[in-house]
């Protein structure tokens, strides 16, 4: 904005100068946040149909940091316990990025059809069978 345009417009002094009477910006430093998530597969893994250690394996490869594959260096690891694998981040990572993973790996071993991935806790997901029973039982007695 020019002068001329700034003083017909009513201000008393252009835009443009009100940036250099201001007090410079302060640089805030971030804490480092670790943001952990679970993801409980122990009723596939117990009945056969499921190798914890292979999802962890399909998180480890795929999982992106930075938008890159395999870029994990020490910001992001992937363990297990058992059945339960656990995902810890040092960086942004969204627990919806997680399903979505969890989402992918069960198309690909073709598990899509009887397991999905239902949130349980706030930093935590569980991977459960449909409930076929129930609907089978509504659609006999009608």
């Amino acid at each position: 904005v020019s002068r001329d345009k700034a003083e017909a417009r009513g201000y008393a002094r252009p835009l443009l100068l009100l940036r250099r009477n201001m007090a410079p910006a302060k640089k805030i430093q971030k804490k480092k946040v670790v943001k952990k998530f679970a993801i409980d597969c122990s009723q596939p893994v117990d009945d056969g149909i499921m190798d914890a250690a292979s999802f962890e394996k399909f998180l480890l490869d795929k999982i992106k940091v930075n938008g890159k594959v395999g870029n994990l260096a020490d910001l992001v690891t992937v363990s297990r316990d058992k059945a339960k694998v656990i995902v810890s981040a040092e960086t942004d990572f969204s627990k919806r990025y997680l399903k979505y993973l969890s989402k992918k790996y069960l198309k690909k071993q073709q598990l899509r059809d009887w397991l999905h991935v239902i949130a349980n806790k706030k930093d935590s997901y569980e991977l459960r069978y449909y409930n076929i029973h129930d609907n089978e039982a509504d659609e006999d007695e009608d």
